[in-house]
Parts: structure tokens; C-alpha cells; sequence
């Protein structure tokens, strides 16, 4: 039996360290801007997100009109997870400009 090589098992996780690797860099390189700058882009997300499920919702509700009660159930708890995610979103870029500020504040 031949055993596996352990550089396979970092394969999967390549696309995370891709993905992490613009935030660390922003930050490491801009310092409490780039943690600005980074919470701006978080909000952004959030606000898209956001916009994005009250559109589906309402596209929704115009193109096959009022639906039964399930149904509307069912798209409401869409938008209502959809809403949940963006509200997370929103707050951690807040947090994040907030932190950014008062580490201006605080070091520079």
C-alpha cells in the first residue's frame, strides 16, 4: 500500500490562502488605512448583498404575483436570511473602520 504524499492535503486549501491573502497584505502594508479600507469594502458587500435579496424578493413578487402562503413563507425566509448575512456583513465593516480609526488615532 503506498502512502499519499502530505503536500496533498494543503490542495484544498489553497483558494482560502488566495482569497486571505489581500486582506493581510492591505493591512500589513497600509496599516490602520488599509483596515479602513478594508471595512469600506466590507460594508459595501453587505449593502450589495442586501439590495441584491430585496431585488430576487421583489422580482419574486411582480413576475409571479401573490403567491400561497407557503410559498410566500418560504421567500420570506430567503430574504430574511439573505437580510441576516448582510446585517453581519455591515456591522463587522463598521467594526472595522471603527478599529481603523482609533488605531490612527491612537498610533498615528
Amino acid at each position: 500500500m503506498r502512502r499519499q504524499s502530505e503536500t496533498l492535503l494543503l490542495v484544498p486549501l489553497l483558494p482560502v490562502f488566495l482569497l486571505g491573502m489581500f486582506p493581510m497584505l492591505l493591512i500589513g502594508l497600509l496599516g490602520s488605512f488599509g483596515l479602513i479600507i478594508f471595512g469600506i469594502l466590507l460594508v459595501s458587500v453587505g449593502l450589495t448583498l442586501g439590495l441584491e435579496a430585496h431585488g430576487e424578493f421583489n422580482q419574486e413578487i411582480i413576475v409571479h404575483g401573490y403567491a400561497r402562503g407557503s410559498e410566500r413563507a418560504t421567500q420570506l425566509s430567503h430574504l430574511h436570511a439573505a437580510m441576516r448575512s448582510a446585517v453581519v456583513l455591515e456591522i463587522a465593516g463598521a467594526a472595522l473602520v471603527a478599529a481603523g480609526i482609533a488605531g490612527f488615532c491612537w498610533f498615528g
